[in-house]
């Protein structure tokens, strides 16, 4: 049965999406990873950390300003010291944190901008020292996922043995619930939307700059709380890929590929397609096809008890597409999991997945992704897909159309008929031993 997808809205006549089953899971997910560890607790200030273990959002604004922070001790309940009012709000509209109990104004050190003599630091640091005497865990190790330094120093002084907890988090995240699942089928069809417009709307002329602003309008307008990014690349800046939009004007004959990253919920996508713009060269085509075998034969070998290294294994090395090492060529063709952040568990990479393999399991979500630079020298393909676990195989949740490579924008008509679209871009190529296509 394939995975479902519903609407956005609850309903009373189906069952969809479970908010507070999986409210429950996750933290029941969590305590597991904390019991299974000889932690005595885990103190989170990554933002997807904190929304898994409590379930509360205050905006993306805050993602990269370490101001929140939550902890749950082994055998207790999760509690979240949180930005100003907007702990009260959690009091008000979060029933699970028990109102003040568990919901609580705290702020840390606004990544060093408050006045070091303020004593933000060993405030944090006493909150959680209390917290922990409280549980009888004084004594036990602290696992933090990251922390602003005058933190750490703080914690030390308050004879609190801080170790690293975030491998406790990303194995209570590894494996996703049904409506995790849900959520992150429901986010990639929101991006399959928003390539449907950016096909229609790709042609020469428009900007790359221009193509980030109509995905995420198609995304924001679907309901997306936060559109992290659109890489978009096209012409010559496709091969060496620079991982980042710029202001570059489309040409006729461009490649241009496309990641969308956005969440839904929380739950997030990494998504990427590649277009030829009115035709495609020979030297196009070529590459997208290695490109899409890769995928594919890299999809074919995703089960429970393949692993990682099964995986990359399928994957050309470094030096067969131009670079010296996998650390130059990084994420290339690459996968990770897809949580409530992109780069969970697992990871794929020859860089470390050969020797350090990761066994595939029901469950997982992840993103597989390829690239392929041209022959020409300067074009390339880049494909990536999203995949479920499932219990004999995967199903892949990323829908637009990628099997072959789509040509964008107009037609164009010749005197003799349609323009083929498999063609040099030069029009001086009318020769016996020049023309292409």
């Amino acid at each position: 049965m394939p995975i479902r997808t519903y609407g956005p809205n609850a309903v009373d006549w189906e069952t969809r999406i479970d908010l507070d089953r999986l409210r429950r899971e996750r933290l029941d997910r969590l305590r597991a990873a904390l019991e299974r560890s000889e932690l005595g607790a885990l103190l989170a200030f990554d933002f997807a950390n904190i929304r898994y273990m409590t379930s509360t959002h205050i905006g993306t604004w805050a993602i990269d300003k370490l101001i929140r922070f939550a902890l749950l001790p082994r055998g207790g309940e999760p509690i979240v010291w949180d930005f100003g009012s907007a702990a009260r709000h959690h009091q008000l509209y979060n029933p699970w944190l028990d109102g003040a109990n568990r919901a609580r104004a705290g702020i840390s050190t606004l990544r060093g901008a408050f006045h070091p003599g303020a004593g933000i630091a060993d405030d944090v640091a006493g909150k959680i020292a209390r917290v922990l005497a409280e549980h009888g865990l004084q004594d036990a190790p602290l696992g933090v996922d990251l922390a602003e330094m005058p933190v750490l120093a703080a914690l030390a002084s308050h004879q609190v043995d801080v170790v690293d907890g975030q491998q406790v988090f990303l194995d209570a995240r590894r494996i996703k619930t049904a409506d995790e699942i849900a959520l992150l089928a429901h986010a990639a069809s929101m991006v399959d939307a928003a390539y449907d417009e950016l096909y229609g709307f790709l042609r020469p002329g428009v900007r790359e700059n221009e193509c980030v602003g109509v995905v995420s309008k198609v995304l924001y307008d679907l309901g997306s709380e936060y559109v992290e990014g659109v890489n978009a690349i096209s012409g010559e800046r496709c091969s060496p890929h620079p991982h980042v939009y710029s202001d570059r004007i489309v040409r006729p004959g461009d490649p241009a590929f496309f990641d969308i990253l956005h969440s839904y919920n929380g739950y997030r996508t990494c998504y990427y397609r590649t277009f030829a713009v009115g035709s495609a060269s020979v030297a196009q085509r070529d590459a997208y096809t290695r490109c899409r075998e890769f995928i594919d034969h890299a999809i074919a070998e995703v089960k429970p008890g393949a692993t990682t290294a099964d995986i990359v294994s399928l994957w050309p090395r470094a030096d067969e597409f131009g670079f010296p090492d996998e650390e130059a060529a990084f994420a290339l063709q690459y996968g990770h999991g897809v949580g409530l952040s992109i780069w969970e568990k697992p990871i794929f990479s020859r860089l470390v997945s050969l020797d350090h393999p990761e066994v595939l399991e029901e469950g997982m979500v992840f993103a597989l992704e390829t690239y392929w630079p041209a022959a020409d020298g300067w074009s390339a393909a880049r494909i990536e897909e999203e995949v479920v676990v499932t219990a004999d195989g995967c199903e892949v949740i990323t829908k637009f159309p990628a099997e072959e490579l789509l040509v964008a924008g107009r037609k164009y008509w010749t005197v003799g008929g349609e323009l083929s679209t498999l063609r040099e871009s030069q029009s001086h190529l009318n020769t016996t031993n020049g023309a292409a296509g």
